[in-house]
């Protein structure tokens, strides 16, 4: 099988870096005090954010059983190092944003008539074997549900990156728990930013055909994920039991919010589109690295999962 993977030394925006490792951070929240409303008095942000947790769970978990049907594959043992890295922050962010719907329920919030159709999605539209006994090989279907993963991470790192900078979201003075989780989160989104594509790339066979599948992962998940955000965002604020239906999800409120910087531009998230579909792109020109794992050693999470392992491993 063909293979384009970054060399061990990569260039990235800021200069050069020695390849990075990826491993899991076995973090955890307290969630007793966090308001359903997390950003004060922000509503529409607060819950078009909250659709990430909607999402995830089943989606990370079905990640991690799409990379583990294609292990066998990996013939580069750089590479098979990284992805399972990958799988082991993936699992985690499944873990921790599934902690957050218990949250949510306990505040009122009910997201179960939702998630319901995100599962189905992930386990029968996209699980192991094609629905409605599609006449797609065992290698293709494999091969096009990597390039979907790809075409997600790519939204991932761009909204990794966002969060890592997002002052608004600071001026807003929003719950520093939900902040942290999401930008822990979005640090491992920027620092694996590359594994994805660079498994499809390395298991998606050659030439003209693995780049056309490139392309169609994207056209199929770009529509998909927006319809989901706003189904998700609309479902999320007609159920918010605090605002009794006074509010819709709407455009207007949408972009006040992005003009508050508590959301990232429709700019941002469409530019990545056409960057991906260059032929000669490869996802460590998307963000900062650095910033991530220097946010990575601050965040409050991360550091007392990190002492949590020092102490056993002393113990």
């Amino acid at each position: 099988m063909s293979h384009v993977r970054s060399p061990s030394v990569s260039t990235y925006p800021e200069g050069p870096e020695e390849h990075h490792t990826i491993a899991p951070r076995r973090v955890s929240f307290d969630w007793r005090d966090t308001p359903l409303h997390w950003i004060p008095d922000e509503p529409t942000a607060t819950h078009v954010i909250n659709v990430l947790h909607l999402l995830l769970p089943a989606g990370e978990r079905w990640f991690v059983k799409v990379f583990k049907e294609a292990l066998p594959l990996v013939r580069d043992p750089a590479l098979l190092k990284d992805v399972k890295g990958f799988m082991g922050q993936e699992a985690t962010h499944s873990v921790q944003h599934a902690y957050v719907l218990e949250h949510l329920a306990h505040q009122g919030l009910d997201t179960a008539p939702y998630t319901r159709h995100v599962d189905f999605l992930f386990e029968y539209l996209l699980g192991e074997r094609p629905p409605f006994a599609a006449p797609v090989s065992t290698q293709e279907w494999l091969r096009f549900r990597l390039s979907l993963i790809a075409a997600i991470e790519q939204f991932t790192a761009v909204l990794g990156n966002w969060v890592l900078h997002a002052d608004g979201l600071d001026r807003a003075r929003p719950d520093p728990v939900m902040l942290d989780l999401l930008r822990w989160h979005g640090a491992e989104e920027v620092e694996h930013r590359a594994v994805a594509f660079d498994m499809y790339e390395h298991t998606g066979g050659e030439g003209l055909p693995r780049y056309a599948r490139r392309v169609l992962g994207m056209a199929v998940t770009a529509p998909v994920l927006l319809y989901l955000w706003a189904w998700g965002a609309a479902y999320l604020i007609r159920h918010d039991p605090q605002l009794a239906g006074r509010l819709r999800y709407s455009l207007r409120e949408h972009n006040r919010a992005v003009r508050k910087q508590l959301l990232p531009t429709w700019r941002e998230l469409g530019a990545a589109v056409p960057r991906y579909l260059k032929r000669s792109y490869h996802p460590s020109q998307e963000g900062s690295l650095r910033k991530a794992v220097a946010y990575l050693a601050s965040s409050p999470a991360a550091r007392a999962a990190a002492g949590a392992v020092g102490r056993a491993a002393i113990s």
